[in-house]
């Protein structure tokens, strides 16, 4: 039988976490501690913090990613060292992300022949504003060559994300934000007359407006641009921000209308941490054509020894994104794409459904089309009840449900709606679930008659 010596000081260290050095007092808030602590003990320690946050599997507001396979979680990990911004370093990463733009400017219908760009970025956000960009120097360039002034720029849209308010006041562009008609929850193309002159330098249309989950009529935009065209010469590009409707609609609605086979739509762009299922901090922008992106834009660099052309208003970058957006669309195929964002949008009808069939509420959006997302408002003739949207969400939030509830956009600002987005990963179970506690919650609230929470903020995820 083997011999064991006895170690004192293995003995009289403390195992137990929180009696190690470093977790007997408050961890440092505002200056850097002076001494170091153990791995163990500092892992331990931020890992019960953030026990604090949401579920974000229960975060109902966001239209971000927050289930992936195992096999993404691998992926995150071996390419966490990697800079995507490094091609000579990275080769094969630089040519995962020129798969995926060529795969977008498939599935978005890229024209023949056309000499179509594109590129990863940090998210919607930053593509948004690189396309937004190009539409500005394009805009400037044409103004200047005519030798007409270019310093009154403006962008017209209808309700867009907050993204596009960032580009107009970063970038000195007035941004035209239409106004919603009594009978309508996106912009209509009838209005676009009283909004565009010489000095626009294009057109948003929203593929998925956050605040409802509806698709504006791109077609029919489009439609009336041309119009405008032949009554007032003015020639208007369209950009398309398909955050989230550029990875449903092609799946779910394929005869939709709405990318690159329309001639006037110039660029789109769409998230891949939304419903292109891949972790969060990828986005994808695509021109149709390399014309509709100003050279004077573009930074060219050395890569093995030729010419790496870039755009981003970021250098380094993580590139486990861009893998793993790669892997979601060989994993997937169209197949799998389909089948996930028909299972997200059959939940969303049944959910929809369901909440209808309350009694209180009024459906907007109920999944049939557009994005997976359910929308309702209070029936006017239960306004006057004592209690409102604001505290079924309160009283939602303590089963640990976010359900958002906010205002709609100007002139239509006097309505009130909540909004689930069922994306991968909230399941029927999840939905039943959820429906459960909505009748509950509306049963309290109806026996208690008492209301009064505050209104909170409006989501821009």
């Amino acid at each position: 039988m083997a011999l064991h010596r006895v170690d004192r000081e293995r003995r009289q260290a403390p195992d137990d976490l929180y009696a190690l050095p470093g977790a007997s007092e408050p961890l440092p808030r505002y200056r850097i501690p002076d001494e170091s602590m153990a791995a163990r003990t500092a892992f331990g320690l931020v890992h019960d913090e953030l026990a604090l946050d949401g579920n974000s599997r229960q975060n109902l507001a966001t239209f971000c990613t927050t289930w992936t396979e195992p096999e993404v979680k691998a992926i995150m990990a071996e390419t966490l060292d990697k800079n995507l911004v490094d091609k000579d370093e990275y080769p094969q990463t630089a040519e995962l992300e020129s798969r995926c733009v060529h795969i977008l400017a498939d599935l978005w219908n890229s024209p023949e022949g056309a000499t179509t760009m594109g590129c990863s970025t940090t998210g919607s956000s930053e593509a948004a504003m690189l396309a937004g960009l190009a539409l500005q120097r394009r805009w400037r360039a044409r103004r200047r060559a005519a030798g007409q002034p270019a310093d009154r720029p403006n962008l017209v849209c209808g309700p867009v994300q907050v993204c596009w308010e960032k580009f107009g006041r970063y970038f000195d562009v007035e941004l035209r934000q239409i106004p919603l008609l009594k009978d309508s929850l996106t912009m209509r193309p009838e209005q676009l007359v009283d909004y565009c002159d010489e000095n626009t330098i294009g057109v948003v249309t929203t593929l998925g407006v956050t605040f409802t989950g509806g698709y504006e009529p791109v077609a029919a935009v489009a439609k009336a641009l041309d119009e405008l065209q032949q009554a007032k010469g003015l020639d208007i590009p369209m950009h398309v921000d398909a955050a989230s409707g550029g990875f449903v609609a092609p799946f779910l609605q394929p005869d939709l209308v709405w990318d690159f086979r329309l001639e006037r739509v110039k660029s789109i762009n769409s998230s891949g941490h939304k419903f292109g299922l891949s972790p969060l901090g990828v986005g994808w922008v695509v021109w149709r054509d390399a014309a509709e992106l100003p050279d004077e834009l573009v930074f060219h660099v050395d890569y093995l020894g030729g010419d790496m052309p870039t755009f981003a208003l970021n250098f380094s970058r993580p590139g486990g994104e861009v893998v793993a957006q790669y892997y979601n669309l060989l994993r997937l195929g169209r197949r799998g794409y389909h089948d996930v964002q028909r299972a997200c949008a059959d939940t969303a009808v049944e959910l929809a459904d369901t909440v209808g069939a309350l009694g209180p509420f009024t459906v907007l959006h109920d999944g049939r089309t557009g994005l997976p997302v359910v929308c309702w408002t209070m029936k006017p003739e239960d306004q006057p009840n004592s209690w409102t949207l604001y505290d079924l969400s309160e009283r939602l939030r303590m089963r640990g449900w976010q359900v958002p509830t906010y205002p709609l956009p100007a002139d239509r600002d006097d309505i009130v709606v909540q909004r689930v987005v069922v994306r991968h990963g909230v399941s029927r179970d999840l939905a039943a679930l959820l429906l459960a506690d909505i009748e509950k919650a509306v049963a309290e609230l109806n026996r208690r008659g008492v209301g009064g929470a505050k209104e909170q903020p409006g989501f821009h995820h």
